[in-house]
């Protein structure tokens, strides 16, 4: 099987450089016309310019494809408007939203200022939203969607230094598993991917030997998967250097104590309330509470 985009139309943001410029190369490709959104400002944000998006669509139209630029902050409800209305005046449709745009703002939570923080969560998660609710119902009048946001280990497993980048990537989690909900019955597959790569975001954080295991490109075999007509939906894939995988967020079974439970009993029976030997992944937040009914009729242990 080969998976092909022809008379698609990608919008992927922070495409000009690194992981995004990879992800539009590659879509355009495989038949997509792309639009390189990208701000072509600093790693944490400051400044920007068209230059870099330019760059890769020449790249694009050199190769026999289509694509335009587009130099909004993804940020910004005015620049995003833009962003969605130049790609309808121009293809009159959006197939695919791969939501790559990120800043670094990297300082331990002690040193770290509010102001870090917001504008962090404005890029990677609002920037994730605001692109997403301008193309809602685009995807549904076309009964067809295909959205990949960018999480990272940081959110699924956390890194010091990171509390602000870690909060936007796991909340971009939680913002993909009920969409994947709300848009099932509209053909709207929703998925994330977790890539480790050598970009310019990272390369402070690596040697250059581990750098050069971990270029961008390959990464997005697995994105382009998740645009794919085939693809899944509601799954993190993680991603790096040739090797994929998947994560879930589990839970236990868990131990019915009892109401008369007290604090001294959680801490008593802690290790079997941790047990995650039989631990299950849920689709949906109803079949957490179906799992709560379903142990209370168990004898209690305390009591």
């Amino acid at each position: 099987m080969t998976i092909e985009f022809k008379g698609k139309v990608a919008i992927v943001t922070g495409a000009g450089g690194g992981l995004g410029r990879c992800h539009a190369l590659e879509l355009a490709k495989r038949g997509a016309k792309v639009v390189v959104n990208d701000l072509g400002g600093a790693v944490d944000g400051s400044g920007g310019n068209s230059a870099a998006a330019e760059a890769v669509v020449k790249e694009i139209t050199d190769a026999g494809g289509e694509a335009i630029a587009n130099g909004a902050s993804v940020a910004d409800d005015a620049g995003v408007a833009h962003l969605i209305q130049q790609t309808m005046d121009k293809w009159g449709r959006v197939d695919i939203l791969v939501a790559n745009a990120g800043i670094l703002r990297d300082k331990s939570f002690a040193k770290m200022e509010l102001k870090d923080f917001d504008v962090v969560m404005a890029v990677h998660l609002m920037g994730t939203v605001k692109p997403v609710k301008a193309l809602w119902e685009i995807f549904k009048k076309q009964q067809y969607g295909r959205i990949v946001v960018t999480t990272s280990s940081t959110g699924l497993y956390g890194n010091f230094g990171q509390t602000n980048y870690g909060a936007a990537k796991l909340s971009l989690i939680g913002f993909m598993n009920t969409l994947k909900l709300e848009g099932a019955k509209d053909n709207i597959k929703v998925n994330a991917i977790c890539p480790v790569a050598g970009t310019r975001m990272t390369e402070n954080l690596m040697p250059p030997n581990i750098i050069a295991m971990l270029k961008p490109e390959y990464v997005t075999p697995g994105v382009v998967y998740l645009c794919s007509e085939d693809a899944p939906t509601g799954t993190i894939l993680t991603a790096a250097a040739g090797v994929f995988a998947a994560a879930q967020i589990v839970e236990t079974d868990g131990v019915n104590l009892g109401h008369a439970a007290t604090a001294d009993d959680v801490a008593a029976h802690w290790a079997e309330i941790t047990n995650f030997t039989n631990a299950k992944h849920y689709n949906q937040g109803g079949e957490q509470s179906q799992k709560f009914f379903a142990r209370v009729q168990d004898k209690p242990v305390v009591g």
